[in-house]
């Protein structure tokens, strides 16, 4: 009697233009995919669920759903808090993220917006296109001091690159050890920082941190970065601090809602940079995706333990 072949894995690819490429993985896996409006009848027959279209809340949506549900997800984004439910969350589900693929990319584009603020690049490019001609003094940035907020391998890496541009840098965590400050010592930190940089995950605690209150604690001649969550920061109470000069700059490349529709205020607020959600976005980006998660697949198919597993009730992958 002929051998029986194990059944083949499936994987359902919520997906997103272009494609992820999954190389070694066609003819091993059968690979189906869906989009917003199909997710939630295709769900059940799924293995393993590959959030591709890490913009989509159609997880989240279709979760909760009736018959059985992947047993891992993977997201290609760093953030879950997009598919996180509470079904999700209690489910033997694992679910990783695509940690490790952004840290630099975000780190040099802060490190960019940090010396393009104090060397009021901006400010240049305006000037040079109403072909004016003004001498102004810019900034030194070393000696500076920096409040990063989020201890995972984003905010470290930007920890990483300010210092070798000799930026006197301190990392606020979930909790305090060594080398990272704990919460309660956030608003001292920003109150001496000249940048105040947030690379924290979006939870319970994070959401809306950024708001009135902190803006106030900080020194007027200070700017706030965010490349975190845009739901970490209270948009109106930036620009108004923004407005009312209680700050002298901001660079937000992450928002509430996305895209920014035309006829957002925060187009229009002096001293803000506006960037469309691109500080990780390095040419050739979405093919990293496509390997890491090609790697985790080997590593799920042979039994290993996977990396990069998020713990699901406090919403990120637990570091160092």
């Amino acid at each position: 009697m002929a051998k029986r072949l194990p059944p083949m894995t499936t994987l359902l690819v919520l997906d997103a233009e272009p494609l992820p490429r999954l190389g070694r993985l066609t003819g091993r896996v059968r690979i189906e995919h869906a989009d917003e409006s199909t997710l939630a009848e295709r769900l059940p027959n799924a293995d393993v669920l590959l959030v591709w279209d890490f913009t989509s809340g159609a997880v989240r949506r279709a979760w909760p759903g009736e018959g059985p549900r992947p047993r891992w997800v993977h997201t290609a984004s760093a953030g879950v808090d997009h598919l996180m439910c509470p079904e999700l969350t209690a489910s033997d589900t694992v679910v990783t993220n695509a940690r490790g693929v952004f840290d630099q990319p975000i780190a040099e584009y802060v490190a960019a917006l940090v010396l393009s603020m104090a060397k009021d690049l901006p400010r240049t490019w305006d000037l040079q296109r109403r072909r004016e001609w003004r001498h102004r003094d810019t900034q030194r940035v070393a000696g500076t001091r920096a409040c990063v907020v989020g201890s995972g391998p984003v905010g470290r890496a930007i920890v990483r690159m300010l210092k070798a541009l000799d930026v006197t840098t301190a990392l606020v965590g979930r909790t305090p050890r060594t080398g990272i400050h704990g919460p309660e010592e956030l608003g001292r930190l920003m109150a001496r920082a000249d940048w105040v940089v947030s690379a924290a995950p979006l939870t319970e605690a994070t959401r809306g941190m950024f708001d009135a209150r902190r803006f106030g604690m900080m020194q007027p001649s200070a700017r706030f970065i965010n490349v975190g969550r845009g739901q970490l920061v209270v948009e109106g109470a930036l620009a108004e601090a923004l407005s009312k000069r209680w700050i002298a700059g901001a660079a937000l490349d992450v928002f509430q809602h996305e895209p920014l529709g035309p006829d957002s205020p925060l187009w229009d607020v002096p001293g803000l940079i506006v960037s469309p959600h691109m500080s990780g976005d390095t040419a050739g980006w979405r093919d990293e995706l496509g390997k890491q998660f090609v790697e985790l697949y080997e590593r799920w198919a042979a039994g290993k333990p996977l990396l990069n597993v998020v713990d699901k009730k406090r919403g990120y992958v637990p570091g160092r």
